[in-house]
């Protein structure tokens, strides 16, 4: 199931038709991009970042339900998780480069 699949799934969005699909698909890449960006890295939200493919489809949520600012407020402890999940990870790179 594709990414936009499941974001309809989640947004109880049965129907289909090409204006909404392109509304959510540009959802898709603008919640993906400030992920991304709080997480300091490009974050491909596929089976192994199933908490980062949550949190994309909330930011989605409020995106499309015109609240972004407000998810800002809600998913805060959340976005300073993901920040530090990943900056964890880059100073253990840091650490083996180093080493080498």
């Amino acid at each position: 199931m594709s990414l936009l699949e499941e974001l309809k799934n989640y947004l109880d969005v049965t129907w289909t038709d090409e204006a909404t699909d392109n509304k959510l698909t540009g959802i898709l890449k603008r919640a993906g991009n400030i992920l991304s960006s709080y997480a300091g890295e490009k974050l491909t939200f596929d089976e192994t970042q199933e908490s980062e493919k949550q949190l994309l489809f909330d930011c989605c949520r409020y995106i499309y339900c015109k609240a972004f600012e407000d998810f800002k407020v809600n998913f805060a402890a959340d976005l300073v998780n993901l920040r530090g999940k990943y900056a964890v990870k880059e100073i253990e790179l840091d650490e083996e480069i180093s080493e080498v």
